[in-house]
């Protein structure tokens, strides 16, 4: 059962060993993403040109789709469909078993995160390891990234030194950053050197040429991909341009906006199998379809997974990615959660200030923060809020929309906040543990403007 985020985010906050280090590496990506975006003069045309490409191939998906498997197989490339998770996971297993691997070196992927691959192979009696700096650390510590492009993102030097020391032997209390990397790369060498198979995440599609690119800095992917026989890639249908030429809009917008950087360090474009190898693509839906086809929400389908708007949000960097209990979590995750499984994820709209930075950060221009308050309208009309919220909303609406009681209400309000300010501040005892309330005014601004102007009028 999926605890809410305001129970998960609680917990995070007083119980974690470091609730300050995913905050504090947020920010320094914020700014790294402004230093980054600032150098660039055409970088808010980038940003309008991202966010047309990707309209255009959303609202003609079919078209693309049907041309970018059709160029895909002329390549060579072995393209399967999968309707869901369940599918895609199957799929892979299949390619899998009749190659007869057993272990994969698998690169940063949220969509196998999103459909569960690596529980699903681990109960098939298949090992999995994650080649990516940040998802190796998580996967050790037996849990889920934190965020999509820094997954270990949570985690301090020292707690990641203990975790090398417990699982890879690593020398204790070595907390430099070299050592530590070096040890998971000898760690993961071997692995490499003899795997049968490598999967990976797709950034982009190109309908134009069947091609799939992978974005990293590590060159896990690479290494993978280029010495196992058999890879698979698992791509979100979303994930489609039509051209290959759109890809340098998207890739000079990506790093500068994931990690502040000017390209990633790694952009590989795979076309066709090497020779002697096998070269799989599996189109994944998992309810990617039906979200295209909510009016109000469609847009959301733009995302190319920067992480931007994580880095920006004072919710997320407070409470923790793990506290919004999908794979994608912050402002981009809360409008997509919902579309996945209403019921599931209807508390994450309300995971948001609202202050409409994520939006402002997005580099495909999508509306974040008006999704969110979208999401709340939706989700009030279905009846799906809290009783301790929506009755005093209830309350507060009749009393807002009769002039005489809200005057009435101010003026009570205030004699029982300078009366019981004790009383009134348990009321809202949420609201009071990081705040003061205010102190009451005598009167109302109504009254005070009444009087002045009656005095001015007697002079």
């Amino acid at each position: 059962m999926r605890t809410k985020h305001a129970q998960a985010a609680d917990h995070f906050i007083h119980e974690s060993p470091s609730p300050k280090a995913q905050h504090n590496a947020a920010i320094h990506l914020r700014r790294k993403r402004d230093v980054a975006a600032n150098e660039l003069q055409e970088f808010e045309e980038l940003r309008t040109r991202a966010s047309e490409i990707k309209k255009h191939t959303l609202t003609h998906l079919d078209q693309y789709l049907e041309e970018f498997e059709k160029n895909a197989l002329a390549n060579g490339v072995q393209v399967h469909w999968a309707v869901d998770g369940n599918e895609m996971n199957a799929r892979v297993y299949e390619i899998l078993k009749k190659n007869e691997v057993p272990y994969i070196v698998k690169s940063k992927s949220m969509l196998t995160e999103e459909c569960g691959l690596n529980h699903f192979l681990e109960e098939q009696g298949m090992e999995v390891y994650d080649t990516d700096l940040g998802e190796r650390i998580v996967q050790l510590a037996h849990e889920p990234p934190s965020h999509i492009v820094v997954p270990a993102m949570h985690k301090t030097r020292e707690e990641i030194s203990a975790l090398f020391h417990d699982t890879m032997n690593t020398e204790a209390g070595n907390l430099d950053a070299k050592y530590l990397t070096l040890s998971a790369r000898k760690d993961l060498r071997q692995r490499f050197m003899n795997a049968k198979a490598a999967v990976t995440g797709v950034n982009f599609g190109v309908a134009e040429t069947g091609t799939v690119t992978i974005c990293t800095n590590e060159g896990n992917a690479d290494l993978g991909v280029n010495k196992a026989p058999v890879q698979i890639h698992c791509m979100g249908i979303e994930k489609l341009i039509p051209r290959q030429e759109d890809l340098g809009v998207f890739i000079r917008l990506l790093a500068r906006s994931a990690t502040g950087q000017r390209i990633t360090t790694y952009t590989s474009h795979y076309q066709k199998p090497r020779a002697g190898s096998e070269m799989h693509l599996i189109l994944v839906d998992n309810g990617r379809s039906h979200h295209l086809g909510m009016e109000d929400f469609w847009e959301a389908l733009k995302c190319i997974r920067c992480g931007a708007c994580m880095n920006t949000c004072p919710v997320y960097r407070s409470g923790g990615g793990h506290s919004y209990g999908y794979a994608v979590p912050g402002p981009i995750g809360s409008i997509i959660a919902p579309a996945r499984n209403f019921e599931e994820y209807d508390d994450l709209p309300f995971a948001s200030s609202l202050c409409g930075s994520c939006s402002a950060v997005c580099p495909v221009k999508i509306d974040i923060h008006g999704q969110l308050l979208k999401w709340r309208e939706v989700i009030v009309e279905e009846g799906e809020v809290d009783t301790k919220k929506s009755l005093p909303m209830k309350v507060g609406s009749w009393i807002l929309s009769r002039p005489s009681w809200y005057r009435r209400a101010g003026k009570w309000a205030r004699k029982l906040l300078s009366w019981f300010p004790g009383i009134a501040r348990k009321t809202v005892n949420d609201w009071t543990k990081g705040r003061e309330l205010p102190e009451p005014p005598n009167e109302s601004f109504r009254e005070w403007y009444l009087k002045t102007r009656k005095n001015e009028e007697n002079e």
